[in-house]
């Protein structure tokens, strides 16, 4: 992200354990690398429209197959002129005039909350602003709109999200913001979840105790499978039971993002679990519910794949190679069930350095 915004022509400063953001004149031509990140696929386009330069944007082989085109729609709706010959992929050039036109949009979200924050992040440089309406089923991990809407405000942007599936932006300017991020709650998921299986304990520092995090779920679902869980001014505090997890009957449309960590819990649990509500995540960095039942299946788990979830029964799990597809999430799923079950072989744990830079060896060191 850092990367395509510089390429664009503002100033990010990485250096240092701060970031510092300044704006620059977005006037030339750009080639953006998507790698395996969503967020840059679907969050950069909208703004590259505002550039008066050409932006090409592609990314790696797989993320030409993740949805991007209600995106690119909705910027030709909005006056942006995008060539993607038809594919509603990557790749696809964006070729800006210096300005958006803006105004009222319709898209289908279904896929994506990305869809939405988007087209959002950008909507107040446009000349008119821009008015997202989501036509279809619902949005699938809403409190990530919600922390969009939070941030923007933040920034002094007005944002109008009083209606059901309706966010509208009003033009004006953006305010500079010193900004502390929180930690990433979902990735502390496989390390509350080596508490859940081992009947451990513990603690992640620095949890929020207000949040719009779909992560903070963590906080019920495993409360729901036994665990003692507690916050307090050390941070978030996981106990294992010590008999066993329960399963689960969940719908996770809200935190689709924790389904792989829940999965692999829900394998080694002793009673049955059901997750619905999930459908979504076949979208994601691979497809996921097709990924967890393989995987989980291959290593003996009682694992029926649905449209939109999975159902798992207790089962005599055993070692095995479990394959991560170059998702991270996967990663996580793997590494939790090889907590709880000897001999499993986790293909490519590096894949978590693309929100984790070193897991692996901060994995190691807990045990």
């Amino acid at each position: 992200m850092a990367t395509a915004l510089s390429g664009l022509g503002a100033s990010v400063d990485t250096s240092g354990e701060d970031w510092a953001v300044t704006p620059g004149p977005f006037d030339r031509d750009a080639d953006v690398d998507c790698g395996l990140a969503g967020t840059v696929m679907r969050f950069v386009p909208p703004v590259a429209g505002l550039s008066s330069g050409t932006v090409a944007f592609d990314g790696d082989p797989h993320m030409r197959s993740r949805p991007v085109g209600e995106v690119i729609g909705a910027l030709r709706t909005l006056g942006v002129t995008v060539e993607d010959e038809g594919r509603g992929a990557l790749p696809f050039t964006v070729r800006g005039s210096g300005a958006v036109p803006g105004g009222t949009v319709v898209i289908d979200a279904s896929a994506s909350s990305q869809f939405v924050s988007a087209l959002l992040l950008a909507g107040a440089r446009y000349d008119a602003g821009v008015d997202v309406r989501h036509d279809g089923k619902p949005v699938p991990s809403q409190p990530h709109i919600d922390m969009t809407v939070a941030m923007l405000r933040e920034h002094a942007v007005e944002v109008d999200d009083s209606d059901a599936n309706r966010w509208a932006v009003t033009p004006g300017p953006v305010k500079p913001v010193d900004h502390l991020i929180e930690p990433d709650l979902s990735n502390a998921a496989p390390f509350l979840a080596l508490a859940a299986v081992s009947g451990g304990t513990v603690t992640v520092r620095d949890w929020p105790e207000r949040t719009t995090q779909p992560g903070d779920h963590l906080r019920d679902l495993l409360a729901r499978m036994g665990c003692a869980v507690s916050l307090g001014n050390d941070g978030l505090t996981v106990t294992g039971p010590a008999d066993g997890l329960e399963g689960l009957d969940v719908d996770l449309h809200e935190a689709g993002e924790l389904a792989p960590a829940v999965a692999a819990l829900c394998a080694v649990a002793r009673t049955p679990s059901v997750l619905r509500g999930i459908a979504h995540i076949r979208g994601h960095e691979t497809d996921r519910i097709a990924a967890l039942a393989a995987e989980l299946g291959g290593l003996g788990a009682d694992v029926a794949e649905h449209a939109d979830g999975l159902s798992l029964r207790p089962a005599a799990l055993h070692g095995g190679l479990f394959h991560t597809y170059a998702d991270h999430r996967m990663a996580h799923a793997a590494v939790i069930v090889g907590a709880a079950v000897p001999g499993v072989l986790v293909e490519n744990v590096g894949t978590t350095s693309k929100t984790f830079t070193d897991f692996p060896q901060f994995w190691a060191g807990l045990f």
